[in-house]
């Protein structure tokens, strides 16, 4: 059984990319998440994060339809 909240670490492997581009996400409120315990440590819940990545397919998506590759032309 996968964990329901995940670590600013598991979701930077998860998308591939830095914990600091996670820990921006967070603070920017791009990626929704909560802080628990004293020490206020960010944890990602599981469906957040598949809700984010579906919602970031669908602005691809929208923004490939709206930026269409140029036809080159013939020479």
């Amino acid at each position: 059984m996968e964990p329901r909240f995940l670590l600013l670490a598991d979701v930077a492997a998860e998308l591939n990319v830095s914990d600091s581009q996670v820990y921006h996400m967070v603070r920017s409120g791009e990626l929704p998440a909560i802080k628990i315990g004293g020490r206020g440590q960010w944890r990602v819940e599981r469906a957040r994060l598949e809700e984010y990545i579906q919602h970031k397919y669908e602005e691809t998506a929208a923004w490939v339809r709206d930026n269409p590759l140029n036809e080159r032309e013939p020479d």
